[in-house]
This record gives structure tokens, sequence and C-alpha cells, in this order.
């Protein structure tokens, strides 16, 4: 090694090979930013050694970078991602809209799909965009994105993963969406996913597996709604347990939607302490047609697929007028228009 050439001092080889002999050669030369080659002369340099060697490479850059600059990197990494985490755990959404609104909340669309109510689906969107005060809720799985090895399933339906990506764009394009979730089949996707692009040209919220925002009226009140696509937890007694579950496990929320089983249900909860009724939702399918629950014979339990909660906020939380929950869509645009007409 030709000391002259070199930007390290006697200090820096000494430290080199210190840190080689408390750790190994590899470690030492991340501390020090050079070639684990370079530690083992230094080494000899430190030790007055002569290294006997047929040939000599010369010292060259990993590449690497540093590894305090490596570690640096790390924790800002971190701290931009714990900040998202944090704001995504309640994100305020600030309605503009006097009076009563509803939200029209979407099961699971699988559009793409031979056995769904492609008709009924985007009947329902019409709704939404021709009902004043009305905002839609996306509870995922919009197609099914075959992937990988299911990739082999488009060969059981008519459409082609380039016509879903057409017809889901156009779905996800009429209705003003409050919030989108994105479901285990959208999921597949991994990054770069599509979906997420199509959903940056609309101004509602988007996150995998669940969406919690806070709504804030005009008049101050505010009411949380909690999506996901699903809650954990199953009883073959209450279609809606999960969302239940999560309400009594402590999700003190407005309203608790979620979708993906593909049936409807639905409990109203109060909580003893403050008096905030919840409302847990599951919602069914458009895909009313289903190889899956037809094999494992899974009775039929959609009911619903699309209900309206309508929210008054002139109530408050421990009045079951704050929020309503209507079934069907159609009931719920005449309800809407009624509540809104009664404030006119």
């Amino acid at each position: 090694m030709k000391k002259g050439n070199s930007k390290f001092s006697q200090d820096d080889y000494i430290k080199g090979a210190k840190l080689a002999e408390q750790y190994n050669n590899r470690y030492a030369s991340e501390v020090m930013g050079v070639h684990p080659r370079t530690i083992r002369k230094w080494k000899a340099l430190v030790r007055k050694q002569k290294i006997e060697e047929d040939f000599t490479v010369e010292d060259y850059p990993t590449g690497n970078e540093p590894i305090d600059e490596l570690i640096e990197n790390r924790v800002k990494k971190y701290a931009l991602k714990s900040k998202a985490k944090n704001h995504e755990r309640l994100i305020n959404v600030r309605i503009n809209v006097d009076g009563p609104i509803g939200i029209a909340h979407f099961g699971d669309p699988h559009i793409d799909d031979d056995g769904t109510n492609i008709a009924e689906l985007l009947a329902h969107a019409d709704l939404v965009q021709n009902s004043e005060g009305m905002f839609g809720g996306n509870i995922g799985d919009n197609q099914n994105n075959w992937v990988g090895r299911l990739a082999r399933l488009y060969g059981e339906q008519s459409t082609s993963a380039k016509e879903s990506w057409r017809l889901t764009e156009y779905f996800i394009s009429k209705v003003d969406w409050l919030y989108l979730v994105g479901g285990n089949h959208d999921a597949w996707s991994g990054a770069g996913d599509p979906l997420e692009w199509i959903v940056s040209q609309k101004n509602g919220i988007f996150h995998n597996n669940g969406v919690r925002i806070n709504l804030i009226f005009p008049n101050k009140k505010e009411v949380r709604i909690n999506a996901r696509h699903t809650f954990a937890g199953h009883s073959m007694w209450n279609t809606a347990h999960g969302i239940s579950k999560a309400v009594q496990m402590g999700w003190r929320d407005h309203v608790l939607t979620a979708g993906h089983t593909h049936v409807s249900g639905y409990q109203v909860l109060k909580d003893p302490a403050t008096g905030l009724i919840s409302h847990a939702i599951r919602i069914a399918s458009y895909k009313e047609m289903d190889r899956y629950a037809e094999e494992k014979g899974l009775p039929d339990q959609n009911i619903f697929k699309c209900p309206v909660t309508i929210i008054d906020p002139q109530y408050a939380d421990d009045d079951c007028r704050l929020v309503t929950t209507v079934f069907d869509p159609y009931e719920g645009k005449d309800y809407l228009r009624w509540k809104r007409s009664k404030k006119s």
C-alpha cells in the first residue's frame, strides 16, 4: 500500500485493524468504507508484517455507500414511513355539503367476473352520481386480478386481463368516492399497482386493506368511518361478527364496514361508557354466482351489496338518528332526499 496516495491516515489503519480483530474484515470494511482486501492490508501494516503475494489487486470502490450513510438513510426512511402510518390512523375529510349526506358502500365488485351482476353494479354507480349529497365507498376486490399460478383462471372467464383493467378504470371513474379499500385480489398486483394510479385521478382516499376517516361537517360535527376489506374474526351465528368484535375490542367509530366473505351482516352496538352508537356492516358482493362457494357448499347469504348510511350531523353520538342504515340504495336515495328536503 502506498501511503502517499492514500486518503487514510495511520489512525485509520489502526481503527480498521482493531474493528477487524474485534468483529471481522467485512464489518470493518463497511465501517471504514473500503474493500475487505484493503482491511487485510491495513492489518498487516499495523502489525508491520510483509504480505507475500504472487499478484496485487489495486484498490477500487466497492460501490456501496458508507455504512454510516446507509444507517442515516434508513433512519430517514423509517421517519417518513412512521409519519405516513401515524397520519393514516385517522384521516380528516371536510364535508363541504350542508345537512345530511349518504354514503353508498359498495361490496366486492369483481367487475370482470362472468358471475357478477355488472348491470346492477353500474346502475348503483349512476345512482350515487345522480343523487345530491350522496358519496361512494368501495370495500375492495374491484376485479379478480388473477396473477401468478392463478392466472390460469382467466381461461375460465370470458374477460381478458386487459379488458378487466378497462372495466375497472371505467367503474372507478364513475363515482365520487369518499374512500376506496384495496382488497386481497387488488393487492395481488404488488408494487406499481395500476389501481393505485387509477384512484389517484379521483379525490377520495385509497389504501390497501383499510381506511379510517373522520368526516368533519360544516357544523363541526365529526363522524368516523372505519372501512376494511375484512376484520379479524368469524362466527357461524353472526355474519357481522368480525366487525362487531372490532367495536367491542375498542374501535369507537360510528360506521364500520367490511366485505371479503360475500355475505351480508349487520349489528348495532352502543358503548356504555360514552353512549356512542356503532353500525357494524358486512357487505356482500356483486359476484352472485361463485364457483368457490358452490364447491364448498357455502349458503347464499347475499342480502345487500350496496347499503347506504345516511348521516345527519345535527344529532349527538348517542342518538340513533345520527346514522341510519338503509340496505337498498334506491330506498337510501329516497330517504336522503327526504332528509335533505326537511333541512331546506
